[in-house]
């Protein structure tokens, strides 16, 4: 089956896309052609009410944009400019321009800008990519950055060339099919990686919780199992008895998924106690044969059936544990290898808690990538403010958060810093 990709691009660059997407084989593309700014909103809501849509790749500026648009189901791919993009903006200088212009460059990190300016011995000075740039802003720094001494700038950005060109000289940097066909093809293999994981072979095991000797299990039981075949997110899963008082359900990860809104919640443990007047417990196993997830999903129903109300559990043959899902999608608390020697170390390393250091990897593979304000992780963990802040500076201290951009909500005040969680890195390091 077609993977179907959405791709974001200026007008200008179409050609440059069009061209890098010729070697994608087994790829539907669909395009959002935008010629302003303005206009990116609009095209990403057109590209998306479409039927069907498995990723979309589009540049810092759209995805600044848009990302709010952009839902969780669809892989997303940024496309950064490359150091071959600025090296060819240099080629381009040299071709009109003495070896010692000065040069200003936005956009390209400074790490990229040093290793090209050092390798062709220019001078250059650089304003990296930060989410929250205004137009004015950029084009004032490269006006003050070569007022005095000329020079000449190198911009990724299509409305800075244009309000610039009548001032200074503009090379107006794009990027190559290259660059472009390398993200385009990570991102289909991202999609098709997921895809197969979002397939994999999972167990359910549902059981009536004995509460009292009042309780009928064995029709509870059979409450039970209407409950599940008569619910639409179990559509298409198996159900069969499991022991006196439980069921084991077979289906792909993805319909428990979605069953349990991303494994927050298990809704039909509301409904036996609403509707049949019993505690019920869920435990949701993920491993490499129909055996071990029923062993994994046990593991998982005993946890859960722990808990003082009811609840679920995921176990992972990875190591991975999620839990407790509660009943009003709170989120659920995520254990690396049931809160491992490595994750306390660096829990105690950060000054925090193996459970809020558990809950804070949950929220960074949620965040898939996305920098974070120190606000919307307090959100995200249901603390306050300084709260938030608190974290993040201990966080920062450990090494397992770094600044990257800043975040401007509004024209007056201060921005605020974003900060990208390195969790998963320093786990998977050790």
């Amino acid at each position: 089956m077609s993977v179907v990709i959405g791709i974001v691009v200026h007008a200008r660059r179409f050609d440059i896309f069009e061209q890098a997407a010729r070697t994608v084989t087994g790829v539907t593309l669909r395009w959002a052609v935008y010629h302003q700014q303005s206009q990116i909103d609009d095209r990403v809501r057109e590209l998306l009410a479409q039927p069907r849509m498995d990723g979309v790749l589009l540049g810092l500026l759209p995805f600044e944009v848009a990302r709010d648009l952009l839902p969780e189901s669809v892989v997303v791919a940024v496309l950064r400019p490359a150091a071959l993009d600025l090296a060819l903006a240099f080629a381009r200088l040299r071709a009109d321009h003495p070896l010692d212009t000065p040069v200003s460059i936005d956009t390209f990190q400074p790490e990229i800008v040093d290793e090209v300016a050092t390798a062709l011995g220019v001078e250059a000075t650089s304003l990296p990519y930060a989410p929250g740039q205004r137009t004015a802003d950029i084009v004032e720094h490269h006006r003050s950055t070569l007022r005095r001494r000329g020079g000449v700038v190198i911009t990724m950005r299509m409305d800075v060339a244009d309000q610039l060109r009548d001032d200074v000289p503009v090379i107006n940097s794009s990027t190559v099919p290259s660059t472009v066909r390398a993200d385009l093809h990570e991102l289909v293999l991202r999609i098709h990686s997921g895809q197969a994981n979002a397939f994999r072979f999972t167990a359910a095991i549902f059981q009536v919780h004995e509460q009292s000797s009042e309780i009928d299990v064995e029709r509870a039981r059979g409450g039970l199992t209407n409950l599940l075949l008569h619910s639409p997110d179990m559509a298409g899963a198996w159900v069969e008895n499991h022991g006196r008082r439980g069921l084991v359900v077979f289906a792909h990860k993805a319909l428990f998924e979605r069953a349990t809104a991303r494994w927050r919640a298990v809704p039909v443990l509301r409904q036996a106690e609403e509707l049949l007047g019993v505690r019920a417990d869920a435990g949701f196993g993920i491993g490499g044969s129909a055996r071990t997830s029923v062993s994994l999903a046990e593991r998982a129903a005993a946890r859960a059936e722990a808990e003082p109300e009811p609840s679920g559990y995921l176990v992972e043959d990875s190591g991975v544990i999620i839990g407790p899902m509660n009943r009003d999608e709170r989120l659920a608390e995520f254990a690396y290898r049931d809160h491992g020697a490595e994750l306390e170390r660096l829990a105690r390393d950060a000054g925090l808690s193996p459970t809020t250091l558990s809950r804070l990897v949950a929220v960074e593979r949620n965040l898939h990538g996305r920098p974070v304000a120190p606000s919307e992780l307090a959100a995200l963990l249901g603390i306050t403010d300084p709260s938030g802040r608190r974290v993040i500076r201990k966080l920062q201290a450990a090494g397992l958060a770094v600044a990257e951009g800043i975040a401007q909500h509004a024209r007056k005040g201060r921005p605020t810093t974003l900060y990208r969680l390195r969790l998963d890195d320093a786990l998977a390091e050790h």
